[in-house]
């Protein structure tokens, strides 16, 4: 199976760049978007072979998620069951006979660590979410999740030590949920890769510098760990300022 997620930063900004395009192209099996930043009924994408599913955040023009899958699942949830984490349409979980599949926005701990606090808390939720799941069959889970890990998942790691994305705390809850037996699909394959990033701010001509982070993932239950075929950061993608992600995986 072919799965993809990009962070669109936008989706009818993305479409005039070139979405549709690359989503025909790239011919998943299931492709995810976040931060759509849509509500129901501005935008109609035409997918022949494909079931979509929605979350919209309550407030207008803000965050949201989407799945495009080719094979319809057993059951789709939207959130994950509470009420303060779940007005964002931050996360779809689609249900399938073998596996849960999730994609997830993860709230931004904004300038001046605004979030930070509410950031945390998501984050304990969202991991008892996942575990939740796993009770009765593995996870995939990918999307944004608006932290690069370690040092070499960024391009200037001391200089943003304690900005949103690389903070200690941040770090660490990643850290708790590899620990917790998630596995980070691209450093599994490719632990000590430097330079491929999955965003780069509008600013300052980071992309053209590859001044990136990556803090666009795939994730898996250690359980499928064996069903790993390959992880892949398409750089060569534009559109967003973000670019997808891919797992290819034996299902």
């Amino acid at each position: 199976m072919k799965l993809i997620s990009w962070n669109v930063n936008g989706l009818r900004a993305c479409v005039q760049k070139g979405f549709l395009t690359y989503f025909h192209e790239v011919d998943a099996d299931i492709f995810c978007i976040q931060e759509s930043k849509l509500q129901e009924g501005q935008i109609t994408l035409d997918l022949p072979g494909y079931f979509q599913y929605w979350n919209y955040a309550a407030k207008k023009g803000y965050s949201g998620t989407a799945i495009f899958t080719k094979k319809e699942p057993l059951s789709v949830h939207y959130g994950i069951g509470i009420p303060q984490h779940d007005q964002e349409g931050r996360v779809i979980t689609l249900e399938y006979d073998t596996f849960f599949f999730v994609t997830v926005y993860t709230p931004n701990s904004q300038s001046e660590l605004a979030r930070l606090s509410y950031r945390m808390e998501w984050e304990d939720a969202f991991l008892s979410y996942l575990k939740g799941l796993e009770k009765t069959k593995p996870v995939i889970f990918c999307g944004d999740l608006n932290v690069a890990h370690q040092e070499i998942d960024l391009k200037n790691p001391k200089t943003n030590r304690k900005n949103a994305g690389f903070t200690d705390e941040e770090r660490a809850k990643f850290t708790r949920l590899t620990k917790s037996g998630f596995i980070d699909t691209y450093r599994y394959f490719y632990p000590d890769t430097e330079g491929v990033y999955s965003w780069w701010s509008y600013r300052f001509h980071a992309r053209e510098k590859n001044a990136g982070w990556r803090i666009d993932y795939f994730c898996v239950s250690e359980a499928l760990k064996d069903r790993l075929q390959d992880a892949t950061i398409h750089t060569e993608v534009f559109g967003s300022d973000h670019c997808p992600v891919e797992l290819t995986i034996s299902l």
